[in-house]
């Protein structure tokens, strides 16, 4: 079986373009923490290739930036290359499946100060019955 999860944080904004077929592709990578700091003290970061298709490519182009904490769910694909020495190198990609965006979009609240002349939210006012002949039970 060859799925993994990631959360981390996007290093660049998210580069969507289209196969010549008109298949969505969006590149990206995220930056993710290690559980455990080193011998200095300090907590290592891995950085991952990202590629989603499809409309999961156009909706991460269209609601993530530099930055934004995501979760990521895919498989790990390898690839061989030859760089411009010569040298043959393997890649590691991780193929997106299903993302969840964890930074808050702006106007939810959780970014923003409450301002000081904002109306106060007004509660529901309940009603009492008194007729409870309708109630099956």
């Amino acid at each position: 079986m060859n799925k993994v999860f990631l959360i981390g944080n996007l290093t660049r904004d998210p580069e969507l373009t289209e196969t010549p077929g008109g298949v969505a592709v969006c590149h990206f990578a995220i930056a993710v923490n290690r559980n455990y700091s080193g011998q200095d003290g300090e907590r290592q970061t891995d950085f991952f290739n990202c590629t989603a298709w499809r409309a999961t490519a156009e909706t991460i182009a269209r609601y993530t930036k530099k930055g934004n904490k995501v979760a990521v769910s895919g498989s790990i694909q390898l690839r061989n290359y030859e760089d411009n020495q010569g040298v043959k190198r393997t890649a590691v990609d991780i193929i997106v499946q299903d993302i969840e965006f964890l930074t808050p979009k702006a106007g939810d609240g959780f970014d923003e100060e409450p301002r000081q002349n904002a109306p106060a939210k007004r509660k529901p006012v309940l009603q009492s019955m008194d007729d409870d002949s309708d109630i099956p039970f």
